[in-house]
């Protein structure tokens, strides 16, 4: 049994990286509130949210995220619930 559980705890590891990888959204930043800790993306599908495409002002986790960012760049991004609000938890350029 503990064999079985290192194995299954080592795939999870390994796959990781590539989950993540597909949960990412490629977006436009459309406006950047760094004061309010928001950003307004538009978006492709959201899956883990069930969302069609959009344009919308979500808050980000962190607001180091919005450093850097400016309207019209592109970006690959992650967003989940937190605390009950859709919130960005990653950005890429």
């Amino acid at each position: 049994m503990r064999k079985l559980a290192i194995i299954v705890a080592s795939i999870l590891v390994l796959a990781g990286p590539a989950i993540a990888q597909d949960a990412m959204v490629i977006g436009e930043v459309k406006k950047v509130d760094a004061t309010a800790g928001k950003v307004t993306l538009k978006h492709g599908p959201i899956p883990n949210l069930d969302m069609e495409s959009m344009t919308m002002v979500f808050r980000v986790q962190d607001p180091a995220l919005l450093e850097n960012l400016q309207p019209g760049d592109k970006i690959k991004f992650t967003a989940d619930r937190v605390n009950g609000a859709i919130t960005v938890t990653t950005i890429t350029k």
